[in-house]
């Protein structure tokens, strides 16, 4: 798979938010392809882990959020939700299934009803560890904030700010990738 073909179908002009989706996209990337070399153990597809990074955000452009030039209509959490339909569209729905499990450290079915989401109810918790790995990368990485890393105590506030569900999951990532 050739995730710049995706990313150019999607993004076609060289325009502010294609940047930034494309720094921040390389960032998680990096830091999972890290993670991976640091954990053989794991044995890590590294070729999908890349492709999945590179790809995890495909969907903002159709969501609203100005501050990082978003002019889409949907709320921002739908993200992941919208770039795992084009994805499966374009027949990869393995890619998909990163793209809708990323926000946050997961998002359960539990949260979307107690929080009264605009996300379908089901669970959108990152299962093999490929998927996980892409979530803990991400959330080092702000596209509000693309020049900053976050330290890992940055990075469980921002986590805890969604629930202690998420957060613990989190943790057991750190023990798992750190």
């Amino acid at each position: 798979m050739d995730y710049n073909k995706i990313i150019d179908k999607y993004y076609p002009e060289e325009k502010e938010l294609k940047k930034l989706l494309i720094r921040h996209s390389r960032d998680v990337a990096d830091r999972a392809l890290s993670i991976a070399d640091k954990h053989p153990e794991l044995d890590i597809d590294r070729q999908f882990l890349e492709e999945g990074a590179m790809l995890h955000d495909i969907g903002i452009f159709m969501t609203d959020a100005p501050g990082i030039h978003c002019m889409g209509k949907d709320p921002y959490i739908r993200h992941g939700i919208d770039g795992a339909e084009l994805l499966r569209k374009e027949g990869y729905p393995e890619h998909a299934r990163v793209c809708e499990r990323h926000t946050g450290a997961g998002i359960s079915l539990k949260q979307i009803k107690e929080q009264n989401l605009p996300l379908p109810e089901q669970d959108f918790l990152p299962e093999t560890l490929e998927e996980k790995i892409i979530c803990y990368a991400d959330k080092f990485y702000s596209k509000s904030s693309p020049d900053k890393v976050k330290t890992l105590e940055k990075a469980e506030r921002s986590v805890a700010k969604h629930g202690e569900d998420g957060l613990k999951r989190f943790k057991e990532w750190e023990k798992m990738f750190e």
